[in-house]
């Protein structure tokens, strides 16, 4: 039988030189080279106050590699981070054998928010200067994570007024339930487990109203439409995904096409696409030149956004919703839709209800009135008026036709809610000339606007698989706007680093 030398595992003492282990052309070279000599962390020291007094700080170039470092490795936990700082020769030698507590990184990692922003700018300086932006293509695109809020605390102020007044009555009645049974012999385990439920309500109660005074007004949106708030992180968002509904934020990136170098980075509390468009395009005004093309997907497409896109001179391609039913390359999409995933959607599906189109009424030569499927006139209740820019003839069914008409089911979508059938007939538009969605529609169309849509394809996803994916980054840890917004822009400057030292920074 052969003979093989023993290969040692598990616990061995060494001497070992930390500037060896770690190689050039690695990302932890280049990381170690772009913090030493080219980051100005000025900003950080000055936060230290301890030069007469006081315990000795880690160094913060230690605190940004270790961070930087186990973001590249898929290591979120502040927990996990400080364990490899003990164990991971890796990161013994990056550091220079810091071992930061737990508490350390989270804080270093929640308060350095604006300081990050001018690291991630600094870094897109540096990739700017090694040739890795071209300028031609910016594609924006986002993703909606979950932060550290609870999606259970969301609300109105009137929902949680209602939630107060529940808890409130509920304490009242368990006191006087208490009361009467003062007399009595009772259970004493029950009884003090009643005063556990007691206690909890009146905490619960108190909390809410606490709440409700620090908050006097409910969050307002774009159009100054009422928001849900929430009372574990009021700036984070309520937004529905593709694994159904969440509490936190979305992270948006603009990235260069021709080396995926993420060039803007911003995290906001709303799911409203549309609203983060032009935040993104405004701050890569420094990076761009004036032939710099701006792509995004359909969420982002907005008559609004065009018009802001158009006043700035901005080449833009956002495709509207429909703009693959024009496209003869997406003819048989639907064979390669995902299958529903039954351990990700349990909820029974209801089947679509298809109801009579204004195509289906007949409308009066005069406008004075139209009939219905079922033969009954329907009175116009407005003749002059808009509907999304059009002129419009809106007609609504009487009472008396539509109560008791056995074609209800046919007609209206909600028949035991709604009494009478309404209907808008639109006549054109109020202003002849085209809209700037009329005017995108042939753009995305041409052959240029097909490649291009191609092109913002091929350029963010690859990114955001790497950071979902590789990265694991499945969800914020932070609270607050500022802090999930500085977590967001550290992933994003460890994108842009390994993009360096893919290319040979520092080798």
């Amino acid at each position: 039988m052969a003979r093989y030398k023993p290969m040692h595992q598990g616990l061995k003492l060494l001497a070992l030189d930390f500037d060896r282990q770690i190689l050039p052309g690695t990302f932890e070279y280049a990381l170690r080279h772009l913090v030493d000599n080219e980051l100005d962390l000025e900003g950080f020291h000055q936060r230290y106050k301890n030069d007469v007094q006081g315990a000795a700080a880690f160094h913060p170039a230690a605190l940004l590699k270790i961070i930087l470092l186990a973001y590249s490795r898929g290591i979120i936990s502040s927990r996990k981070i400080e364990a490899v700082c003990r164990e991971n020769m890796l990161f013994i030698a990056v550091s220079g054998d810091s071992q930061p507590h737990f508490t350390t990184l989270a804080a270093f990692i929640a308060n350095a928010g604006e300081l990050i922003a001018k690291l991630f700018a600094q870094v897109l300086l540096i990739c700017d200067r090694q040739g890795l932006i071209g300028k031609e293509l910016f594609a924006i695109d986002g993703v909606k994570l979950p932060s550290n809020a609870s999606k259970e605390k969301s609300g109105t102020r009137a929902d949680f007024l209602r939630q107060a007044e529940r808890m409130e009555k509920a304490a009242e009645k368990m006191i006087g339930k208490h009361q009467q049974a003062d007399a009595s012999n009772v259970d004493e385990v029950a009884a003090k487990r009643e005063a556990k439920q007691l206690a909890r309500l009146q905490r619960e109660a108190k909390q809410l109203r606490d709440w409700l005074a620090d908050n006097p007004e409910d969050r307002k949106g774009v159009k100054n439409g009422i928001r849900l708030s929430n009372r574990t992180d009021n700036e984070s968002a309520k937004m529905a995904t593709s694994k159904g509904v969440v509490q936190g934020y979305t992270g948006v990136a603009a990235v260069d096409s021709q080396h995926q170098i993420i060039v803007e980075a911003q995290a906001h509390g709303t799911g409203s696409e549309q609203e983060l468009l032009m935040p993104v395009v405004n701050a890569t005004a420094s990076m761009r030149k004036p032939e710099t093309v701006i792509a995004a997907d359909n969420g982002y497409h907005s008559e609004a956004n065009l018009k802001a896109l158009a006043d700035a001179g901005i080449d833009a391609y956002i495709p509207d919703k429909d703009y693959r039913q024009r496209d003869e390359r997406y003819a048989d999409q639907a064979i390669h839709q995902q299958k529903p995933d039954p351990l990700t959607d349990k909820r029974p599906k209801t089947p679509k209800v298809t109801t009579f189109k204004p195509r289906d009424f007949q409308l009066a030569e005069d406008l004075s009135h139209c009939l219905c499927p079922a033969g009954k006139r329907l009175y116009r209740t407005g003749k002059n008026c808009t509907l999304n820019g059009y002129a419009s003839v809106r007609f609504q069914g009487a009472l008396r036709d539509c109560e008791p008409c056995t074609r209800r089911h046919e007609c209206l979508r909600t028949p035991d809610t709604t009494r009478a059938r309404q209907v808008t007939f639109l006549q054109g538009k109020r202003d002849d000339s085209p809209s700037h969605s009329d005017q995108m529609k042939p753009k995305i169309d041409s052959d240029l606007g097909k490649r291009i849509i191609a092109q913002r394809f091929a350029t963010v996803e690859p990114v955001f698989g790497n950071l979902r994916g590789n990265k694991r980054l499945h969800r914020f840890t932070l609270r607050s706007k500022a802090k999930v917004d500085g977590q967001w822009k550290l992933f994003c400057l460890m994108h842009n680093l390994e993009k360096l030292a893919h290319h040979g920074y520092a080798a």
